[in-house]
């Protein structure tokens, strides 16, 4: 069993994420801008959950709690940053300040996360790091580059960061969920049947939370489009574009 923290995780797949995890024994700790839901499922899971009010745009918030999880369950064995914003606009109607939000809470949100926990890691010479990623990052696909632009920003610091920490025992991974029904994913013009179920993906994830792989998926499908997705990007990425284009009103 494994301690387990998640930066943004009380909706989505990370909240479904999150309550596999505790199905399976684990310890998990939770920081959100708001844990109305983490609240109400910690009442199941009283001793094995906790819930902190953060803001993965702020420093000393992702420090005050990952220092509350550390003080409460012990070194923290694997970390995820699922924060995320997006937004769904053509570059041309993304101002500047649009891009630097969404690379505040997707990418320095991360940096900010893996500033605060790999000193504690290191010390312990073990853990492991994961970022959600995103397909788009990978393809690309219209109006979302804000969104598309930091996953890809946070897959090359995985990269790097894996190389630089190997020696501590430490490993990063990229959670990579296909296109879901999610809060987040709204704006994508798709009707919600094409969209995988938030709960199968993040029970998915959790159940592979320990995969070796750098790149883990939920299910085997997935993992198979996502290797075509990173062999054929273009190709893929316009395909869903036009696609995606068929059901706009």
């Amino acid at each position: 069993m494994a301690n387990v923290l998640v930066v943004g995780a009380d909706q989505g797949i990370g909240y479904y994420l999150v309550e596999r995890l505790l199905e399976l024994g684990n310890t998990v700790t939770v920081l959100d801008i708001q844990i109305h839901a983490i609240e109400i499922l910690k009442e199941k899971y009283q001793k094995t959950l906790l819930p902190i009010i953060a803001d993965a745009r702020s420093l000393s918030s992702i420090e005050n709690g990952v220092l509350q999880a550390i003080q409460h369950f012990g070194d923290i064995d694997i970390a995820v940053h699922n924060a995320c914003l997006c937004t769904f606009e053509s570059e041309h109607d993304t101002d500047y300040e649009i891009y630097q939000n969404v690379m505040d809470v997707n990418y320095f949100g991360a940096l900010r996360l893996i500033k605060t926990v790999l000193p504690y890691m290191r010390k312990v010479q073990k853990g492991r790091i994961i970022f959600t990623s995103s397909g788009v990052c990978v393809t690309g696909f219209a109006n979302i580059s804000p969104y598309a632009a930091s996953k890809g920003a946070i897959e090359a610091l995985a990269k790097c960061l894996q190389i630089e920490n190997e020696e501590y025992g430490i490993t990063f991974h990229l959670f990579h969920p296909p296109l879901t029904d999610t809060k987040s994913a709204s704006g994508i013009s798709v009707p919600k049947e094409f969209k995988a179920k938030a709960e199968e993906v993040g029970y998915g994830l959790a159940n592979h939370i320990w995969s070796k792989k750098f790149v883990i998926c939920h299910s085997a499908i997935q993992t198979a489009q996502m290797k075509f997705s990173y062999r054929h990007p273009l190709f893929i990425g316009k395909m869903m574009t036009k696609a995606a284009k068929r059901f706009l009103p």
